[in-house]
């Protein structure tokens, strides 16, 4: 999974940050979906690679319960690991057992569960909430 990142992080538009980012979704069926950060000038109005990658298995159909894993290159010496809105989506859409495997640029790998890295997520809301 590695190489992929490293080919899929050529794709980033990280102009403003030169931090190239790159993700990939497995679901349950073995179906992979890629995705890289995109920055403007706003810095806030650009999307992280690990959303761009859930939004891209979302428009092609995959629901809520679908997704098995995800894996996630930054571009450092370091390990990164998700920013916390990703990881309020990650929590979302992701059973809390599921794996996050976060990469260095050099190979260097740790593992997480959703649950490890979004212990209290926000919950979702009913009608009964609002009212």
């Amino acid at each position: 999974m590695f190489e992929k990142l490293l080919e899929v992080r050529k794709n980033s538009y990280s102009p403003y940050t030169k931090f190239p980012v790159s993700a990939i979704v497995v679901t349950k069926d073995g179906r992979e979906f890629p995705g890289v950060n995109v920055e403007d000038a706003s810095t806030r109005a650009g999307a992280c690679a690990e959303r761009v990658a859930i939004f891209s298995a979302i428009t092609a159909g995959v629901k809520k319960g679908d997704f098995k894993e995800i894996h996630v290159l930054a571009s450092k010496g370091e390990i990164g690991t998700p920013c916390f809105v990703c990881r309020q989506m990650l929590s979302e859409v992701f059973p809390v057992e599921a794996k996050v495997y976060c990469y260095s640029i050099t190979g260097e790998m740790q593992e997480f569960t959703i649950k490890e890295l979004c212990p209290y997520p926000f919950e979702e809301f009913t009608e009964e909430d609002v009212k």
